[in-house]
């Protein structure tokens, strides 16, 4: 879809809800999950090399989001996500040397997950 495309539909469904930032980052969560269960569950290397890839991505940014110092985040919960990133990136070598296996990423990432879900209840 092009960028034009999208402009010219973004108002076209007022009655869509309007996704929070906190919707928006567990939905990225969700389907980078998801497309690593299912690519460990085929045993399909190059699809989960995408997923890793991809996931690896959305750790990178979310580092250089805590790193910032405007980040509104307490220092503490930056310092462990920013931990997390760095085990995610040295876990998924290892997965794709096979010397380790997703199932870590999925763990880190549901408990992400878990914790957007929660604090979105509570905001």
């Amino acid at each position: 879809m092009s960028a034009t495309t999208m402009a010219k539909t973004a108002y076209e469904n007022p009655a869509q809800p309007i996704r929070t930032l906190r919707a928006t980052e567990y939905e990225v969560f969700a389907r980078v999950t998801r497309r690593l269960k299912q690519a460990e569950a085929r045993a399909d290397f190059v699809e989960l090399a995408s997923a890793i890839h991809d996931n690896r991505r959305l750790w990178t940014i979310l580092a250089t989001d805590v790193a910032l110092p405007q980040n509104p985040l307490p220092a503490a919960l930056r310092a462990r996500l920013f931990y997390l990133a760095e085990f995610t990136q040295a876990h998924s070598r290892k997965v794709l040397l096979g010397q380790a296996r997703a199932e870590v990423l999925v763990d880190i990432n549901t408990a992400i997950m878990r914790g957007l879900r929660n604090e979105g209840a509570h905001g």
